[in-house]
């Protein structure tokens, strides 16, 4: 199992950007990577996902438009770019690491290795 971390969190204004960046300690083409968010009090919910082999990117309806994930196999780095930053984009941040992408969904049961997470916090 590939071991990840998070980095590029922190605090932004809303309207503003911030990359998150994940790093793998294996070849992205193996796998699917997804990230991931938790709000206090809420459950975790998938954010994107993208394969290793760069098939379709998975996005939630409400970051479409807004964020865009990418990856970079030569550092074996996955990307979330995420602009116009609104309050409800406030949480931690993780990404994860599984066998298979979905187009459609992005269920966390199917991620067996996790980062150990980066805040993000979207205030005035």
């Amino acid at each position: 199992q590939p071991e990840l971390v998070e980095s590029g969190g922190g605090l932004v204004e809303p309207g503003g950007s911030l990359r998150l960046s994940c790093a793998v300690s294996d070849r992205l083409a193996y796998y699917c990577i997804g990230w991931f968010r938790q709000a206090p009090g809420k459950e975790r919910e998938g954010v994107s996902s993208i394969h290793g082999s760069q098939d379709t990117p998975y996005y939630v309806d409400s970051v479409k438009g807004r964020f865009t994930i990418s990856v970079d196999n030569d550092k074996n780095a996955v990307y979330l770019q995420m602009n116009n930053l609104l309050p409800e984009d406030t949480g931690v941040y993780y990404c994860a690491a599984g066998w298979v992408c979905s187009a459609y969904a992005l269920p966390a049961g199917a991620f067996n290795s996790w980062g150990q997470g980066t805040q993000v916090t979207v205030s005035s």
